[in-house]
């Protein structure tokens, strides 16, 4: 753009790219009053929309401060939209898988990035870049509406501290902590009216068990009696094991609570068993 539409050289080309990061950097001081006021969701939506505006100018900008004020605004757009997401990706996570989920995030977000931008440079360089630019803020214009029903930091109101109330496996004797797999089950007796409720609860249960390092999780019923159910799932090592003790969060404690309130009496059987040493 610098070298074709507005014809200037490499010094204007480094005043723009300066514009940008200072666009930024000016975003910043104004982001957590702006974003206190808004929300996040609306703060995206306005990040979103500045980008929109920035593509046009670029698009349009033919003179050096028009093109500037595309960049200043280009930069600040930027850093509103990605330290939104940024934010919320951590809150929605517990903090011991906390880094592992923004590693994915980032790998996601730049990674598109990159495939974004060869994206487009194959339009600039098919139909002009002008059309690439109007056409890049058509799609993010319609990125809007599309993805507004997905609400962003939705588990800050959710207390994801780790809850440590599962009761210490009993054991008869030292287990390794390389030992594995290991099998848990749980036994529920519930009234046979409230299986279908039982069962959606007991899904959701599923979800945290897989979050905390649980695999080939599943439900079985008792063919002989219809109030039996035992919950199974497996976990790779004795000492993977115990670190979901300390994964549990409060939030899970609920959802716990809530499965466990279908039980008839007392509370549900938890067994633990590790596969057999075979010489």
């Amino acid at each position: 753009m610098a070298r074709d539409q507005i014809a200037a050289g490499p010094g204007i080309y480094g005043v723009l790219v300066d514009a940008i990061g200072a666009g930024a950097i000016g975003s910043v001081m104004a982001l957590p009053h702006a974003t206190a006021k808004l929300g996040p969701d609306r703060m995206v939506a306005a990040g979103t929309l500045g980008t929109v505006l920035a593509l046009v100018l670029f698009g349009l900008a033919h003179d050096t401060p028009t093109a500037l004020v595309a960049s200043l605004l280009a930069g600040a757009a930027r850093i509103v939209v990605l330290s939104s997401l940024n934010v919320s990706a951590q809150v929605a996570l517990p903090e011991w898988v906390r880094a592992r989920g923004l590693a994915i995030f980032m790998t996601v977000y730049f990674g598109a990035h990159t495939a974004g931008s060869a994206l487009w440079g194959q339009v600039a360089a098919v139909w002009g870049l002008p059309l690439a630019h109007f056409i890049a803020a058509a799609g993010a214009l319609l990125a809007i509406p599309v993805t507004w029903r997905w609400h962003l930091q939705t588990g800050a109101n959710i207390d994801l501290t780790p809850s440590l109330h599962w009761a210490a496996p009993v054991v008869s004797h030292e287990i390794e902590d390389d030992r594995g797999p290991v099998l848990v089950t749980v036994e529920y007796r519930i009234d046979p009216a409230n299986r279908r409720p039982f069962l959606a609860a007991l899904d959701r249960l599923g979800r945290e068990r897989r979050r905390d390092g649980a695999h080939r999780w599943g439900v079985f019923e008792d063919t002989a009696d219809p109030s039996r159910f035992v919950e199974t799932f497996l976990v790779d090592s004795w000492l993977e094991h115990l670190r979901q003790h300390e994964r549990v969060t409060n939030a899970d404690r609920v959802l716990q609570t809530q499965v466990q309130s279908f039980q008839l009496e007392g509370t549900p059987k938890v067994t633990h068993m590790i596969a057999a040493e075979r010489a």
